[in-house]
């Protein structure tokens, strides 16, 4: 008998009832400050690191091998068979490596790591999707093969309240970041396919147009296939409540999910501000 386990890091955005109900091993990442630190979601909440920011912004690292190493010995003491570990963007963050090399050392765990080529909720949609064919007893060679698919069907956007924190995170350039906050210029980011580094899906101007776009995104969305949506924001709450009931009001979408703040590790870079919805093809 196949025993699943699923894994993820911090940076995964999904419902707390998820996590507890598909049992899902989360990774903390470390988040720093000049005179301390912290673990990702143990000891200190995205709230509270986005309300300090504007006294200082932290860095971040990538879970610690020696989290990762005593995670899969729980999985081994627990007779799981297998691991399915869905994770970060391996062109944000080491977490993929980080793993794979951990993991080599568990001979009697079959683990796959799927690199997301993106973070946040599409890492969450995939481990639900995971955790759902579990229960309906799908074998693990099955929900591998699935999961590929699975992200294709995904379609995340999401907007800053400024680029000044992308800036300062090395995540835009320098000039453009200054143009585009002097020029009020909001760009629409996406991740790319191929590395799963951010990118500018579209621009619009103003902050106002730049919901109204992460809107128009799911309308043409959902104008060839039902889908559900999931909305994140940085602590911006009424921003999030706004698109949140315009996409509510969209026949197409047949389910729409507040999960509230974005994983500080994405937030770090993001900064407050930031909105972001994910589509999900049904």
């Amino acid at each position: 008998m196949e025993k699943i386990a699923l894994i993820t890091d911090s940076a995964c955005d999904i419902d707390d009832e998820t996590l507890r109900k598909y049992s899902i091993r989360v990774l903390p990442f470390k988040i720093i400050y000049k005179n301390r630190e912290y673990t990702d979601k143990v000891d200190i909440t995205p709230e509270e690191i986005y309300d300090n920011m504007k006294n200082e912004i932290p860095k971040s690292s990538l879970p610690s091998m020696e989290d990762i190493e005593e995670v899969f010995k729980q999985l081994e003491e627990e007779n799981y068979t297998h691991v399915i570990s869905v994770v970060i963007s391996s062109g944000l963050s080491g977490t993929y490596n980080a793993i794979r090399l951990i993991s080599e050392q568990f001979t009697g765990l079959t683990t796959y790591i799927y690199d997301t080529k993106s973070t946040s909720v599409c890492e969450g949609i995939i481990l639900k999707k995971c955790g759902e064919l579990i229960e309906a007893g799908k074998s693990y060679n099955d929900i591998v093969r699935s999961i590929p698919e699975i992200n294709r069907k995904i379609h995340f956007f999401f907007v800053f309240g400024t680029l000044e924190y992308a800036r300062k995170g090395g995540r835009i350039g320098k000039i453009s970041g200054t143009i585009g906050d002097f020029l009020d210029i909001k760009p629409i980011v996406g991740f790319d396919e191929e590395n799963g580094q951010c990118y500018t899906y579209s621009k619009t101007r103003g902050r106002n147009k730049s919901l109204e776009r992460l809107v128009e995104l799911g309308e043409e969305i959902a104008a060839n296939k039902k889908c559900d949506a999931y909305i994140v924001h940085g602590n911006t709450l009424e921003s999030a409540n706004m698109v949140y009931d315009k996409l509510k009001k969209n026949p197409g979408i047949k389910n729409v999910y507040m999960l509230g703040q974005i994983s500080a590790i994405v937030g770090v870079y993001s900064g407050p501000g930031t909105v972001g919805v994910c589509y999900m093809e049904n």
